[in-house]
């Protein structure tokens, strides 16, 4: 019997485990860091690091990236070219030519834009923000190159890192063992002839939410024409409120200038709420027409400490096969499995809203979204008409318990469009008689 019951408690913790880390909506997205050796020296070699974030909606805010690894034997860092180690290290018995880093688990983050030309290496110096594979794969990579000390000169001598981390800034990425692999194939600056690394490793990172934080980082509203009932975020959604994690908007810490608050800039300096999220998402179900229906999304940041840069929102429901038009955010649809399209991403217009800035009057972001009805389907019946799943920069939303979605009033008899008419009609009659 205790055999038993060991047995079950070790199965339930590797399908929670499996779980963290394995999303429905981006089942193949993960983190791939490739380590190309390009040469050797006299006593190690010459690497370029790469960082290919292959996740479909969730990509590394500022402050960024941070690579670090625990070397096998006794290897140093001699010097970086696009990214730089975040502690030397012990390097006193060095006097003549001190490297970089001698310490034995390094870290390593991005240069900032702007660094020194002779500093910087190809898709280098974008202070660790790399987007997400599925809203622009041309800014989804990150290099630095590496020169390795006491490493051994060959194939048989260098050995593989080991237990690699990844903070993206945050925690939540859990790193495989590194895996040797085919030698990548480079193509030369003139675009004339390939080159090969001479040696080829690769390490995959994938993401847990449960790992990032014990709470959400975002919550849901709903409303909707069809009844004057607000269904708010859960109470207590994203932590429960104290006065150490939040302020009231009339505060005097928030007339100080940024730099004068006590805070590093990553943190957070919330609103307070009854949720306690740093973001709000509202859906707003707007207008009934014939053959569409509009919905309105509203974005909205609590946090006074933060901007989130090239944001991604994800939203599942079952008529996001049916879009017509998006009015203010850019749209793609998301297609994990072939036979389902219910899921989209919308991303801001780029210098335009790509930014929802810190809270305030300018901390939120909106959009309407017309959609086409399938008449097989569609109903404002028993929630329907709200998401099914809800993802802001990569992490979950928690959403308000369905019995507490605003459902269509039983006096519409079964008809949205002609209870829609008639609030219209009530409403300028009201207008025009007053």
């Amino acid at each position: 019997m205790k055999i038993r019951f060991l047995f079950f408690i070790a199965l339930f913790l590797v399908l929670f485990s499996c779980s963290g880390a394995y999303d429905p909506l981006d089942p193949t997205g993960n983190v791939t860091i490739k380590w190309d050796i390009m040469s050797w020296t006299t006593d190690g070699y010459i690497a370029i690091v790469t960082l290919f974030n292959f996740q479909t909606f969730r990509h590394f805010m500022k402050p960024g990236w941070t690579i670090g690894w625990t070397w096998a034997k006794k290897e140093i860092i001699w010097s970086i070219n696009g990214a730089q180690a975040v502690e030397q290290g012990d390097c006193s018995k060095f006097k003549a030519n001190i490297p970089h880093s001698c310490k034995r688990s390094p870290a390593v983050v991005d240069l900032l834009p702007g660094a020194p030309f002779n500093q910087q290496f190809g898709n280098c110096c974008k202070g660790g923000v790399v987007a997400a594979w599925g809203q622009d794969p041309s800014a989804a990579v990150s290099q630095f190159q590496i020169t390795v000390g006491l490493s051994g000169t060959s194939n048989k001598t260098v050995k593989l890192p080991k237990r690699f981390t990844l903070l993206g800034p945050g925690p939540g990425y859990t790193c495989g063992p590194p895996k040797m692999v085919p030698s990548t194939k480079f193509l030369t600056p003139d675009g004339l002839r390939r080159t090969q690394a001479l040696l080829t490793w690769n390490v995959t990172c994938t993401y847990s939410q449960f790992m990032a934080r014990k709470n959400p980082s975002c919550c849901v509203s709903l409303s909707s024409f069809y009844n004057q009932i607000l269904t708010p975020c859960p109470t207590c959604a994203c932590g429960c409120q104290n006065n150490d994690t939040c302020v009231n908007g009339d505060s005097r810490i928030l007339q100080l200038p940024v730099g004068n608050t006590t805070r590093k800039d990553n943190s957070s300096l919330l609103q307070c709420t009854h949720h306690m999220c740093p973001v709000r998402v509202h859906w707003h179900v707007k207008v009934n027409y014939k053959e569409y229906w509009r919905v309105k999304i509203a974005i909205t940041n609590f946090n006074y400490m933060k901007n989130y840069s090239t944001w991604t929102l994800v939203v599942q429901h079952p008529n996001l096969n049916n879009v017509t038009q998006v009015f203010s955010f850019e749209y793609k649809p998301l297609i994990a499995y072939d036979s389902i399209n219910d899921t989209g991403m919308f991303y801001g217009m780029k210098d335009y809203n790509d930014v929802l800035m810190e809270a305030g009057p300018l901390g939120n972001l909106q959009s309407e979204v017309l959609l086409q009805k399938d008449q097989n389907t569609f109903t404002f019946k028993q929630g329907w008409a709200f998401p099914r799943k809800v993802y802001f920069n990569g992490d979950e939303c928690m959403l308000p318990p369905p019995d507490t979605y605003p459902f269509l009033p039983n006096s519409a008899h079964g008809s949205p469009h002609f209870f829609s008419m008639l609030i219209s009609t009530l409403i300028f009659l009201f207008v025009y008689i007053w």
